[in-house]
């Protein structure tokens, strides 16, 4: 690795956006973390760490105080439970939670001699705004996960990362909220729902996904639920944010930054993303119902989409996103490239077709 480059250290590289994160680092000399070495040609400098260890926090220290990075890039999360395997909820809490402050406290150790880290970056999710918002959310709008385990993890390790953030020492914190992550790379359970994947871990998900068996979209019936608005933003676009903020010259320190973050335009409706996948519709007669009918195909293995994340599929919440293009200013169209209905048409495309990946700006 280049030594004239400033390091930067990123967690959870193997993930899909630590991995499109590492395609637009290439001024940097990136020093990788994650339970399992990433795929990829890259360069990279990997170490094995499991956050979910409290051993990690000594581990994670000493790296710092070795290499001296200028940012670190907390990725690591666990978001779906069955592509990562890990359906133990206490364990998927430990490295989410205790995972994100065990990071925050090595850079505080690392800076308490001198400084040394100078950002510290970690993406959020839209989910800690709760399943209805009356209007779009802002940054300053009230946390009220709920329900989903991934979502409600999101929410305290944001807090968690608003707590320390004073303690980070001349460390600018910065917490992003992303919409939810689309792209043709991208393979989340909602999107899964969408192409009507078998993402199901059980025999009969097997089978159908043997025959090619494209699933409905379902949803209860009741105009007002294709009528729901919904925001994506594309995981290259999130990446180019990310390296964006890296790249800011000799940033003072700032406690905190708090930024929305989805796509441009308007959010798009249900009844569009479904005529956008050309999905087959099944309308469920009731919400109730329609419940039942996550969790059958939950516990039949069909389906990847835990019941909880019902009240989230069938709720409505939006973002206001004024203050990223505040921030980004006249670099805003540069780093958000896509727009709302871009970034989810891209989701169906073939894998990597149509990605605007390869822009360093």
């Amino acid at each position: 690795m280049s030594t004239d480059k400033p390091t930067v250290v990123v967690t959870g590289i193997a993930g899909n956006l630590g991995l499109r994160l590492l395609r637009q680092l290439g001024d940097f000399s990136v020093v990788g973390l994650d339970r399992k070495p990433p795929v990829t040609d890259l360069p990279l400098r990997f170490q094995a760490m499991d956050l979910e260890q409290e051993e990690s926090t000594r581990q994670l220290f000493l790296l710092l105080r070795d290499i001296r990075p200028v940012a670190v890039v907390h990725l690591a999360f666990v978001i779906d439970p069955v592509r990562t395997g890990i359906l133990d909820l206490d364990r998927m809490w430990r490295i989410n939670v205790p995972g994100t402050a065990r990071v925050m406290e090595a850079i505080t150790e690392a800076n308490r001699s001198e400084d040394c880290v100078q950002q510290f970056i970690f993406p959020s999710s839209v989910s800690v705004y709760g399943s209805n918002t009356s209007r779009a959310a802002t940054e300053d709008s009230r946390l009220g996960a709920h329900t989903l385990p991934y979502a409600m993890h999101k929410q305290q390790s944001d807090e968690v990362v608003q707590l320390r953030a004073p303690s980070l020492r001349n460390c600018s914190a910065y917490i992003l909220r992303p919409h939810i992550f689309a792209g043709a790379t991208v393979d989340n359970y909602l999107l899964g729902a969408f192409r009507g994947t078998p993402n199901g871990t059980g025999k009969w998900a097997g089978r159908l996904r043997a025959r090619h068996t494209r699933l409905p979209c379902i949803l209860p019936m009741g105009r007002n639920y294709l009528e729901h608005r919904i925001q994506f933003v594309h995981v290259d676009d999130m990446a180019r944010l990310i390296a964006h903020i890296l790249r800011i010259q000799n940033p003072a320190p700032q406690r905190l930054t708090v930024l929305n973050v989805a796509g441009r335009g308007e959010p798009l409706t249900f009844g569009r993303c479904i005529e956008i996948a050309q999905a087959r519709l099944l309308r469920i007669p009731t919400r109730w119902a329609f419940g039942l009918a996550l969790q059958f195909l939950w516990k039949m293995g069909i389906s990847a989409v835990p019941p909880e994340a019902e009240p989230y599929i069938a709720g409505e919440y939006i973002v206001d996103t004024s203050k990223l293009r505040s921030f980004l200013g006249n670099d805003y169209e540069k780093v958000i490239q896509f727009t709302v209905e871009e970034a989810f048409a891209d989701c169906f495309q073939a894998a990597g077709s149509g990605s605007r990946a390869g822009a360093l700006t």
